[in-house]
């Protein structure tokens, strides 16, 4: 696993942005909702955008999340992500112009090819892809939350485990159990333990390789 940059507390309490990126039926909505809300429950401000993209299944979707007492606009501008997300790595790396210079790029591995690609179109290897990225930042993490969400028993999991990955490289200005807390109110009661177990799988994936 590759050395992650440390970053300043103090700054992402001030202004953390993060964007959200997969294609529809991955949770990406549901994520930028467990952020938003954990973010206002430990006394954040926070701006949730809208979608941009094709929200039906198989449709690229993208969200951002804004934290702190600099977040007052709902969208994250070019270059000024302290975090992209990539449910997908072909939408993490379609939306790499948003991140900083040393911005956290995470990657679930697993291919989901967007409704809309051309069925005649090349699709690069995840290989390709990564090392497009790692063209703009080295600051790159690849997990494979989907089979992780897999083996927990339901693939819909895996933007949880990716939050889980997320919070464990250190990325959020916020606290673990409001986290868990705000998963426990985000979900139907009886998909609470599988939600919290994936969160718990992918911070441990993550927290173990450092």
């Amino acid at each position: 696993m590759p050395a992650l940059s440390s970053r300043s507390k103090q700054k992402k309490a001030s202004e953390c942005n993060i964007v959200l990126a997969g294609v529809g039926g991955q949770g990406v909505l549901l994520l930028a909702e467990i952020l938003g809300n954990a973010a206002v429950e430990d006394g954040f401000n926070a701006r949730v955008s809208e979608i941009h993209g094709m929200a039906q299944r198989g449709g690229a979707v993208i969200s951002d999340v804004r934290i702190g007492e600099k977040a007052l606009a709902p969208t994250v501008l070019e270059g000024t992500a302290d975090a992209i997300v990539g449910l997908e790595p072909m939408e993490a790396l379609r939306n790499i112009k948003y991140a900083s210079n040393d911005a956290l790029i995470l990657i679930n591995k697993t291919i989901a090819k967007p409704g809309a690609t051309s069925l005649n179109m090349a699709y690069p290897s995840l290989e390709a892809m990564q090392e497009k990225i790692r063209m703009f930042t080295r600051n790159v993490l690849t997990i494979d939350a989907t089979s992780t969400a897999k083996t927990l028993g339901n693939v819909a999991v895996q933007n949880i485990v990716m939050l889980g990955a997320l919070a464990a490289v250190g990325e959020l200005p916020l606290k673990l159990e409001t986290l868990r807390s705000t998963i426990r109110a985000s979900v139907s009661e009886r998909y609470v333990d599988i939600n919290l177990r994936a969160f718990e799988a992918g911070f441990a994936s993550v927290s173990s390789g450092r």
